[in-house]
């Protein structure tokens, strides 16, 4: 398994892959590639997935340079390049101030 030091690594350096649903979601939010690797580069586990459909997967949020916020839940598949799953900017109706705790 993949640790999460790793998959911030890949993230900033831009060795990551998107998912079929992920790419939807980055053309949808206008989400482009720099923000992905900036918010990567200094993100924080939110919710750990063990179990999850697939493979264990954790759900990281990160801030852009212009502050930002980015919900990526990524793939801790051990493999040359991190899988992110899905990602988004996060809605105030949902989670509470800081983006760590659902509502």
């Amino acid at each position: 398994m993949k640790s999460v030091d790793e998959v911030y690594r890949q993230l900033e350096a831009g060795e990551y892959t998107l998912s079929r649903h992920a790419l939807k979601r980055v053309v949808e939010r206008n989400i482009c590639e720099l923000e992905i690797q900036q918010a990567g580069a200094a993100a924080q586990v939110v919710e750990e997935y063990p179990t999850d459909k697939y493979a264990p997967s954790v759900l990281l949020l990160g801030f852009t340079e212009n502050g930002r916020p980015l919900h990526m839940q990524v793939s801790l598949v051990k493999s040359s390049k991190v899988k992110i799953i899905t990602l988004y900017q996060p809605d105030e109706s949902r989670w509470h101030p800081g983006f760590l705790e659902r509502r």
